[in-house]
């Protein structure tokens, strides 16, 4: 009888102990924490050398799963019950649909800081008790800039040819995306593009850019060629950069392609490559407009050792850390234009067009609906093989359109805010 009551009392102990741990006041959990992120194929090591270095200073284990099919990976993760602690996304529209569903956690008000604006707008999300919250919930860890041209210096700007690569895999199209979003910023400024980027703005509005872009592509009777399909980065083999090809003078592309290319190859704003249209507003041409993208942190198994792992990997430390193991021209951005390490001529110049921005949008397509988003791949794709077919334009329009109004009905924007200032976003 003493025997069992001594194994009673033994298991209470071992229950009381797991439950005291689980409500934090027992020791630090030792479960390794996995982190779910868009970088594979040797690109995640810098950030790999970082949760190395975080490993020290906290004695916790992190791994990382790197994927370029991240939403099929995680909505299948989350499908089985099984998330990451943390995810690392691109996509603020795909992520507020995880706060939505309640899949995500709130930032908590010791990480609520890290939420800079533009790359983390509020979300508005109905409680268990149907009332309407609206908090962040993820945290940009690093960024980069668009509305960028790049050219090899001795290339003449009177008669560009562009170089152009839609193709990328399960996301191929964006490239396309980044133009028409472009133009939509540098010719209706930001308040117009976030009417339309928000969804309250028909898609029929946006007829100009397409046209424009239209007259980019087939500049100096350049015919529709198929190539345009490929890859945006990828040549062959081991090479990659577009302007690598020899065929190209200019490219249109966000800050990280700068690792492909050596100091005789510059950025500039895509602002100074277009005709000034006749009806330009004075005030929308001064608002030096860039747009930009980013890396999200999103919270999906909430521990303590996750909150710190967000708190540490916005933090200076690992900025710096994460910046000197990376080559030099693929040294991330973070908020505010930074990088924590200097590096070739064009990251220098990346800097500055940070720093000179007035105004600064979050990528359109990465913030709208992810049913919307991929409809607008499609039509991308689908319109860049024939640019001067009117019908097609109509038809496309007209699809999108319609995709933009079932989304309305289902409340799916819920993304306001998605321009802002340098210094707001620093």
């Amino acid at each position: 009888m003493s025997r069992r009551r001594g194994l009673r009392t033994l298991l209470a102990g071992v229950l009381l102990a797991v439950a005291t741990a689980g409500c934090g006041g027992g020791p630090p959990e030792e479960r390794t924490l996995v982190v779910l992120g868009p970088w594979a194929d040797g690109e995640e090591r810098p950030f790999v050398e970082a949760l190395r270095s975080i490993e020290k200073q906290t004695g916790h284990r992190y791994v990382y799963k790197g994927t370029r099919s991240l939403r099929e990976t995680l909505v299948a993760q989350l499908q089985a019950g099984a998330p990451p602690d943390m995810a690392i996304l691109n996509s603020p529209g795909e992520l507020a649909e995880y706060a939505r569903a309640g899949d995500l956690r709130p930032l908590p008000e010791r990480v609520a800081g890290a939420a800079v604006t533009p790359w983390a707008p509020t979300v508005t999300v109905e409680d268990a008790a149907g009332e309407a919250r609206t908090r962040a919930y993820w945290a940009p860890i690093r960024v980069d800039l668009k509305s960028l041209v790049w050219s090899r210096n001795e290339a003449a700007d009177s008669a560009p040819v562009w170089c152009v690569g839609l193709g990328s895999g399960a996301t191929s199209g964006w490239p396309g995306t980044d133009w028409i979003e472009d133009l939509m910023l540098q010719r209706e400024g930001s308040a117009e593009y976030e009417e339309w980027a928000t969804g309250r703005k028909p898609w029929e509005e946006t007829r100009p850019v397409w046209e424009e872009w239209a007259r980019i592509l087939t500049a100096g009777g350049r015919a529709p060629d198929a190539r345009w399909l490929n890859d945006f980065e990828k040549l062959g083999g081991d090479r990659y950069g577009l302007l690598n090809r020899g065929d190209c003078t200019h490219e249109h592309q966000g800050s990280f392609i700068r690792r492909h290319y050596g100091d005789d190859v510059r950025p500039r704003p895509t602002a100074d490559h277009l005709d000034r249209p006749p009806a330009a507003k004075e005030d929308e041409d001064d608002e030096n407009a860039f747009e930009v993208s980013g890396d999200m942190a999103a919270v999906f198994r909430s521990s303590a050792a996750a909150w710190d792992l967000l708190d540490r990997l916005t933090s200076k430390k690992a900025r710096d850390s994460w910046a000197a193991g990376a080559m030099p021209g693929e040294r991330p951005f973070f908020p505010g234009g930074t990088t924590a390490a200097t590096g070739p001529s064009a990251t220098k110049d990346v800097q500055e067009l940070f720093r000179s921005a007035g105004r600064i949008c979050f990528d359109a397509s990465d913030a709208m609906p992810p049913t919307l988003r991929d409809a607008f791949y499609r039509a991308v794709l689908e319109f860049a093989v024939r640019p001067d077919d009117r019908a097609l334009l109509d038809r496309l329009l007209k699809q999108l359109e319609a995709e933009r109004l079932l989304q309305d009905r289902e409340k799916a924007f819920v993304l306001d805010d998605l321009c802002g200032t340098p210094a707001v976003a620093g």
